[in-house]
């Protein structure tokens, strides 16, 4: 993410930086919660925090606390229902990736050591199983909304949206947004989703994994592909042959703020609102906002709030409230802890 090229490949974080050696059900209801059933609904908890790389690398298992830390001083806790992260199955992981692969993570999972792509995401002892745990979490809040009424949910060590099919990319093992997808699709008979993207990195693990397909839509907003990772998310790239037109890439230049933001995302809203998703996927990256170590945009937090916010309303005018929010990115502790927050307060809203 510092490179200032983000067509080259396994540029996501220089080698230059790394700091590392090359040596991985169910719901729990917080106490003190209202009679009044909470419509939205967190997924956290220790078992969340592993999936971190070690050695100062800049997705580390910290990023978890820092938000919980936040979380706790608004006093949101006793106005959402906290779900235990919970661990996928290897047939859960099944409905995205290839055999071959999960293989291959188990593989260097066990070994402790190694690279699991070009080498921004390294193997550490454990990693498959917090991989798995990140999307098992993902699927445990999209059960959780498909279970009542205009419900919502975040998970904030989520949105793994690099990693494609059959390998690993920018610190994205398994790519929970694609399982969910899969998921809505199989178990809950749904057809048409929508895939909102709002870190600064393009998603290209969930846009090219689906570039053909007419009934995800996709709203990408992120730095441009000229100055940073993983360099894709032209606007010209709408999607092929019956899907031409879904998707919407809208690249910002670096330095990009709240004014670019104000500009774009209503044109984010009417395109998923033209095509009345059943389900709202929100990967809400807070490495948008200013100050992040690895990417050049300036957002305020307060843009993700927004962004959750209008969100809830869109899926309230669609008739069935559905809404999942994934962390995604963010690199800045202070930056991640506002941004998801402030997110889940838009969820509330």
């Amino acid at each position: 993410m510092f490179a200032r090229t983000g067509t080259e490949r396994g540029a996501h974080y220089p080698r230059s930086r790394r700091r590392w050696r090359w040596p991985p059900a169910g719901l729990c209801y917080a106490a003190g919660l209202n009679s009044r059933q909470p419509q939205v609904a967190v997924v956290a908890g220790e078992r969340l925090s592993r999936y971190g790389f070690p050695d100062g690398h800049p997705f580390g298992p910290d990023r978890h606390a820092a938000f919980m830390r936040e979380f706790e001083q608004r006093g949101l806790r006793s106005q959402v229902r906290l779900v235990d992260p919970v661990q996928a199955t290897h047939e859960e992981l099944l409905l995205f990736h290839t055999p071959e692969y999960l293989h291959f993570v188990q593989q260097r999972s066990e070994q402790g050591s190694g690279a699991l792509d070009g080498g921004d995401t390294p193997a550490y002892r454990g990693v498959y199983d917090a991989a798995a745990c990140v999307v098992g979490s993902s699927l445990e809040a999209m059960h959780w909304i498909m279970g009542g009424a205009s419900r919502r949910a975040f998970v904030p060590i989520a949105g793994l949206h690099h990693a494609a099919r059959d390998r690993a990319a920018g610190f994205c093992v398994f790519n929970d947004c694609g399982v969910v997808i899969e998921a809505l699709r199989s178990r809950h008979g749904l057809r048409r989703i929508a895939y909102v993207d709002i870190d600064a990195h393009h998603g290209d693990g969930v846009f090219y994994a689906y570039e053909d397909d007419p009934e995800l839509i996709l709203a990408d907003l992120h730095e441009s592909g000229q100055s940073l990772y993983p360099g894709t998310g032209d606007a010209a790239e709408t999607g092929r042959g019956a899907a031409a037109g879904t998707k919407l890439n809208i690249p910002l230049p670096a330095g990009a703020g709240d004014a670019a933001f104000a500009v774009a995302w209503p044109r984010m809203l009417a395109h998923v609102e033209s095509f009345s998703p059943e389900f709202i996927l929100l990967q809400c990256g807070a490495d948008s906002v200013a100050g992040d170590p690895l990417t050049h945009l300036n957002f305020s937090a307060a843009c993700h709030g927004t962004a959750a916010r209008e969100l809830v309303q869109l899926a309230g005018r669609l008739g069935h409230g559905r809404v999942l929010a994934l962390g995604g990115g963010g690199y800045d502790r202070g930056n991640l802890a506002a941004a998801w927050c402030g997110v889940v307060q838009g969820l509330l809203a």
